[in-house]
């Protein structure tokens, strides 16, 4: 894990995946780099790292954000969640679980954005449609072209959701 140490650098307590953790970065590094390199949490991806493609959306006290454009300062006493973070005792999400039932995942790029996108929603939402997935995910670029059943994974998760079996 790599740690800057320079003049300029900040010490940071943060909160990912329910646990408090300290980084030491410069003020200007992102929530991704940080996530990344700092942390070793390289389940969010680092495509575009413009904010165009989605690929390394977390979710920053519940909503999705796109963690390229977002400073690791800025998310000091907030609450941030990875796809590593989603899974609990072994199991993995039910969201998770819809894309592999659906084989929404492809070449895994775009994976953890669209999933962490589809998480949030149906905390928001149980029982969204299939309207609301694919705004959910509108932001979420797949080169693949797998949307049918990415859109059909948040469906079906969405009704598992709203039968109780979350």
């Amino acid at each position: 894990m790599a740690s800057f140490r320079g003049p300029d650098a900040v010490d940071l307590s943060l909160s990912i995946n329910g646990r408090t953790v300290s980084v030491y970065v410069p003020p200007r590094r992102s929530l991704l780099d940080t996530l990344r390199e700092t942390l070793g949490l390289t389940g969010t991806k680092k495509v575009c790292n413009e904010g165009d493609c989605g690929a390394c959306t977390v979710l920053v006290d519940g909503r999705p954000v796109y963690s390229c454009l977002t400073l690791a300062i800025a998310c000091e006493g907030r609450t941030v969640e990875t796809i590593e973070g989603i899974s609990q005792n072994g199991k993995l999400h039910p969201v998770q679980e819809a894309f592999i039932a659906h084989d929404a995942y492809q070449c895994g790029f775009c994976t953890p954005g669209q999933v962490m996108s589809i998480v949030a929603l149906l905390r928001a939402d149980p029982n969204a449609r299939e309207d609301d997935v694919r705004r959910a995910v509108a932001g979420n670029l797949c080169r693949c072209g797998a949307y049918t059943n990415i859109v059909a994974a948040g469906v079906s998760a969405a009704r598992s959701s709203a039968k109780g079996t979350r």
